[in-house]
Parts: structure tokens; C-alpha cells; sequence
């Protein structure tokens, strides 16, 4: 593969991970699927099944829902039924009403949805299936937040994912299997800035969601708390309280279900604005360039796809680590950092955050993606210094290709077991 060709690729694959959503990306796709079953059932319900994976029970069942000023499974799909637009993926709430707000609360509260727990093989499933007299309709979503695999009625299938003839699939799982952090760096320094400047787009959205959760109230106000301290003087306007304050605020009024969209990375709304706020508040202090910060927010969403594919799609790791990862590693390449520094930001992202977990999409997601904020800047001061964890610490490797792998198998082997606690956790209370 040509040099060309394999930029066309990447870019291909930044324009499949990198998409809008409105909302908190597990409760949409639940809505996704239920609007889905009602386009073929072509009446409204009277009945609602949802059968999810562990995971998707785990990640939808605490966040809010734009424009619902509520949370909840059943509500998510009693929304998508009443009012989803089963052609908008995950922009399907776009637009609701109050009136169908109230009517999706009342069915709900009528005890008209029933929600259990899959045991698929795939951690990110969803089964949605409509009723309404003899007549059902059942949507099926699996692997990916997007990815109907199936629509029937009546048990007749309307609509079957033929996986053998999935042509995008299959260049963008060939594209992340064979990324590379140097072929990154050399592909965010050498592309041209014409085929770069679309990722700019994320920069506007987020940035829109930050400024809104800096104005109203939502979840824990965590960027809230920031701004309120730098004005009584008790914190410092420097880039690591600045980018964290932006960041999350975003994260406040995305996950109390703010009816903003937000520019997603491999499939999270967190991980999108994770990987673009910080960024970009650096870039303003640092007095960079458009270009230049194109070629940032580019490194650090594909350094976030990079680690992400690393992963289980929905995994006990939380996603904070690989997209706080991909931030510093954009700050880093502001601060003129090249490959060696890019690397070296990687083992010290690793070596400091490796293993904090995901317990659900929630208003204490803001907390931890401070958290990775702040610590993503300092992992990139240090590697501008010179100074990296060393192949002798923890699961670090000298190859940051071995170290990302490293990464990899603690999420999706090591952590299963947490996985599991953690949702009976949950569920318990």
C-alpha cells in the first residue's frame, strides 16, 4: 500500500470513529434500536422487551437522556419507539417533544417495559423488541453502537447484516490492526492540512458543549467548581486547570443529558471530548495555528482509536485512559514533540493511570476525565523533559507498540472478573 492509499485509509477510519451523537452513546442506541423495530412494526407499542449485555446494562442505566430530564433503560427505549428517528444513528433523539417525553414516562411508569440481561458473546449487545396485539418487531444491535445486525417482523427478518459484505468494516478493522504510533506521527506531520482540517469540526462541537456546561447547572458541576475557585484566586489559570475546567464541563452537561451533541471517539461522547478540549485549550494558550492544531486534534483522536481497538469496545477500563492518552500525546506534538516524545508520553500515561475503571456512564465521569486531564499534561511536560517510566516499571515496555498491547490485555483479560463485580455492585443497590 502506497503511501496515499494509506492516508486515504486513516482518514477513512478517523471519519468512522470520529461521528456525532446526541447524548450518552449507550442509552441512544438503545433508543436506536427501539426506533428501528417501530419503522418496521409501523404502530405504536404496547409493549417493550430490552435485553442487553452486561455491559450496555452497566453503561446505560445511570446517565441522563437529552432533552428527557431523566435517566433509565426503559425510558431510553420508550423514547426511540414514541419518537426516534430511526435514520439518524446516533442523533435518533434529535428533536422530541415534551409530549412525547411524558407519554415514553407514563408508559414506562406503567410498567409496560421489561429489561433483562443477555448472555451474548459480544460485550456490547442490544435486543429491542416492540408488541402490539399479535404483532412484534424486533431490532438487534451488536459489536457497535450503530451496527444493526437485525430487523424482523413477526419473525420474519426485514433486515440482515450479511457479514461477509461489510467492505468499510473490514478496511477499518485492517487500518487499526496495522496502526502504528510512528506511522502516525508521520502521517499528522506530512498529510496535507487540506485533507486534515475536518477534525477542526470536533473542536467547534465540544467546544460549544464545554461553554454551555460553564453556564448552566449540570451533574456534579465539576467544571463548574474549577471556574469558581480560579476566580477566588485558589487555583492558577495555567493549561492543566484551564483544560480540565473545559473539559469537564463538557462532560457535566453531556452526561446530565444536555440536548447538545457532542463529536464522539470509538463510539464515547467522553472519549470524543476528552480527546479534543484539552487540545484545543492548549493550542489558545500556546498561540498555535489552525494548522497546527489540526494536526494535534488529529494525533490525538487516532492515538485514542489506537489504544481503543486495544480494548473491548465496552470494557471494566475507563475510557478516560486511552483518550486522555490521545490528548496528551496532541499536547505533546504542540509543545514540539515528535515520535520520541509522543512515545514517551504514551509509557507515562501507562504508567500512571493503567487500570481505573468504568463503573457506568455518569455525572462522576466528569471527575475521572479531570483527573486524566491533568495528567495527561503532566505526562507530556515530562516527556518534553526528557523523562519517560522506564522499561523496568509495572507493564511499560521500551516498544510503546508492546506497552499499548500491554494496555490491551489488562482491560480485556485482566479486568474481566472487575467487570463483573462491578455490575453486581450495581445492581445490588
Amino acid at each position: 500500500m502506497n503511501t496515499h492509499t494509506k492516508w486515504e485509509v486513516y482518514i477513512n477510519l478517523i471519519k468512522q470513529e470520529v461521528v456525532p451523537a446526541l447524548g450518552c452513546t449507550d442509552p441512544i442506541s438503545i433508543a436506536l434500536a427501539a426506533a428501528k423495530a417501530r419503522e418496521v412494526l409501523q404502530r405504536d407499542p404496547e409493549r417493550i422487551d430490552v435485553s442487553l449485555s452486561r455491559n450496555m446494562l452497566k453503561n446505560a442505566m445511570g446517565v441522563g437522556i437529552p432533552g428527557a430530564g431523566a435517566s433509565g433503560v426503559g425510558l431510553a427505549a420508550a423514547l426511540g419507539a414514541f419518537g426516534g428517528n430511526a435514520s439518524a444513528n446516533l442523533e435518533v433523539l434529535q428533536g422530541i417533544t415534551p409530549e412525547t417525553v411524558e407519554r415514553a414516562k407514563q408508559f414506562v411508569h406503567a410498567r409496560n417495559v421489561s429489561i433483562s440481561l443477555k448472555d451474548a458473546s459480544d460485550v456490547l449487545y442490544i435486543e429491542v423488541t416492540l408488541s402490539t396485539g399479535q404483532e412484534t418487531a424486533r431490532a438487534v444491535i451488536q459489536g457497535d453502537y450503530t451496527r444493526v445486525i437485525l430487523i424482523e417482523r413477526n419473525g420474519h427478518p426485514m433486515f440482515e447484516l450479511n457479514r461477509n459484505r461489510v467492505p468499510h468494516e473490514q478496511a477499518a478493522r485492517a487500518a487499526s490492526d496495522n496502526l502504528t504510533v510512528k506511522d502516525l506521527c508521520h502521517f499528522i506531520t506530512h498529510a496535507p492540512f487540506e485533507q486534515l482540517q475536518f477534525i477542526l469540526e470536533s473542536a467547534r462541537m465540544n467546544t460549544t458543549l464545554a461553554e454551555e456546561g460553564l453556564i448552566n447547572d449540570y451533574g456534579l458541576r465539576v467544571g463548574k467548581m474549577f471556574r469558581t475557585n480560579l476566580e477566588k484566586g485558589i487555583l492558577s489559570q495555567d493549561i492543566p486547570t484551564l483544560a480540565a475546567m473545559q473539559t469537564a464541563a463538557a462532560i457535566d452537561a453531556r452526561m446530565a443529558g444536555c440536548a447538545l451533541p457532542a463529536m464522539t471517539n470509538s463510539g464515547s461522547g467522553n472519549q470524543g471530548i476528552t480527546a479534543t478540549i484539552p487540545v484545543v485549550v492548549a493550542a489558545r494558550e500556546l498561540q498555535c495555528s489552525e494548522e497546527t492544531l489540526a494536526r494535534a486534534l488529529m494525533l490525538s483522536h487516532f492515538i485514542t482509536i489506537h489504544l481503543r481497538q486495544h480494548f473491548d469496545r465496552l470494557s471494566a477500563m475507563c475510557g478516560a485512559v486511552a483518550a486522555g492518552t490521545g490528548a496528551a500525546c496532541g499536547i505533546a506534538y504542540l509543545l514540539g514533540g515528535t515520535y520520541h516524545e509522543i512515545s514517551a508520553t504514551i509509557a507515562n500515561m501507562v504508567g500512571n493511570l493503567s487500570g481505573v475503571i468504568c463503573d457506568g456512564a455518569k455525572y462522576g465521569c466528569a471527575l475521572k476525565v479531570s483527573s486524566a486531564v491533568q495528567a495527561g499534561i503532566q505526562s507530556a511536560l515530562l516527556a518534553m523533559q526528557g523523562m519517560r517510566v522506564s522499561k523496568n516499571e509495572g507493564i511499560v515496555e521500551q516498544d510503546v507498540e508492546k506497552t499499548i498491547d500491554n494496555l490491551g490485555r489488562l482491560s480485556s483479560e485482566g479486568m474481566k472478573q472487575t467487570d463483573r463485580i462491578i455490575l453486581e455492585m450495581m445492581a445490588a443497590k
